[in-house]
């Protein structure tokens, strides 16, 4: 996760909200999803309230939550010469680096991640030069060979740091990887692209799947989840398990066993792949939205395990799911509920419980809320 703003892991997609719906035997204007979706619109309506003079929201961070914001106006219905999201286009074109890339000296990845998925659902092709310069500056952050890891070794197909990417030209980690393959996936970057496949191997080293997995902290372990890096041994943000004999073993939990299967599918593995079967077994066993799976309990990341979740079913492109005591759950009725429950009286959303990863933030939290009522909006 986030140092400074080691936070906003995450996080956001979809496809740009339908404005037109066919009607009898004409084409007939629907009103736009901000109109229909109560709650979202209570939701759109805060964040708009509260844009900053320069178009942005949360810029400490650099552009990513102002284009979190821009996507969910968009997928809603506004329209992109909306004078709100003009300013913020703009405010977030001006972060653009030489390289290609959003903010490349504060949260490199993260941000252009961001961005370029946000960009490539603008109407039109007026982002077309910045969608490909994005592309490239995002691979250019890739670790592979002839680059090099934390102790001076060659980053080759047999180093844990291979294909994986971090917040920037550090240590990978799953977070950053999974929005690495989502950026990619959005703007149109096939699953077959040498990229996605370097990206793939490192995904598929985070997983506690040892018929998959070769890395030590793996071996002996079929649970499916998923920890925060394979890098140097691997790591998890919730600790780990000692045990009397052998090593102790890393706690998978929600936020990264829902990236790490997305970015899986994304990647190109289907339902019948072991990796895949394999982490639908720990989310089988492991069904909850009153907290973060895996994580004792917490209320630590609880809507960005919350963004996950909705995006890794849309992914799966599966209505219900039936957990490990044969109950079967409509996943889209369940986080729609959940999220309207937890909604401010202002229309916004934060976390109460946790103040970790900005989930204190109301524009962010309320972003990622956004854009989850969206995807549920679509079937």
């Amino acid at each position: 996760m986030f140092h400074v703003v080691r936070i906003l892991r995450r996080g956001t997609l979809g496809v740009v909200a339908g404005c037109l719906l066919l009607a009898g035997s004409g084409a007939a204007s629907a009103k736009p999803l901000y109109q229909t979706d109560q709650p979202l619109g209570r939701g759109l309506h805060y964040l708009l309230a509260h844009q900053n003079p320069n178009g942005s929201w949360v810029p400490q961070v650099g552009p990513a939550v102002t284009a979190l914001v821009v996507k969910a106006l968009i997928q809603a219905g506004y329209p992109a010469s909306d004078k709100p999201i003009v300013r913020a286009m703009k405010y977030i074109e001006s972060t653009r680096g030489p390289d290609g890339g959003f903010s490349e000296q504060v949260l490199p990845n993260y941000n252009t991640c961001i961005v370029l998925s946000t960009l490539a659902i603008m109407p039109g092709k007026k982002y077309q030069h910045q969608i490909k310069g994005a592309q490239k500056f995002l691979i250019s952050l890739q670790r592979v060979a002839p680059m090099k890891d934390a102790n001076g070794h060659l980053i080759n197909k047999a180093n844990s740091w291979y294909g994986g990417v971090g917040y920037g030209t550090g240590r990978p980690d799953l977070s950053n990887t999974s929005f690495f393959i989502q950026a990619l996936h959005d703007s149109g970057v096939p699953a077959s692209n040498p990229a996605m496949k370097r990206a793939l191997l490192f995904v598929t080293r985070c997983q506690e799947n040892s018929e998959t997995n070769p890395e030590p902290f793996a071996k002996g372990l079929h649970n499916g989840g998923f920890i925060y890096t394979a890098a140097n041994g691997g790591e998890s943000q919730f600790g780990d398990t000692d045990h009397l004999s052998g090593h102790a073993t890393l706690t998978p939990y929600g936020t990264m066993t829902y990236s790490g299967l997305k970015s899986m599918i994304y990647a190109g593995l289907t339902a019948n792949s072991p990796q895949v079967k394999a982490a639908l077994h720990w989310i089988r066993s492991h069904w909850t939205l009153n907290y973060n799976p895996g994580t004792g309990g917490s209320r630590m990341g609880l809507f960005y395990y919350y963004l996950m979740f909705t995006r890794t079913f849309r992914a799966l492109r599966v209505s219900t799911i039936t957990d490990i005591n044969g109950m079967k759950h409509n996943w889209r009725h369940e986080i729609r509920s959940k999220l309207i429950s937890l909604q401010l009286k202002n229309g916004a959303w934060m976390n109460k419980w946790s103040p970790r990863w900005l989930e204190h933030v109301k524009p962010l939290v309320t972003a990622y809320s956004c854009l989850i009522l969206e995807d549920t909006d679509k079937h």
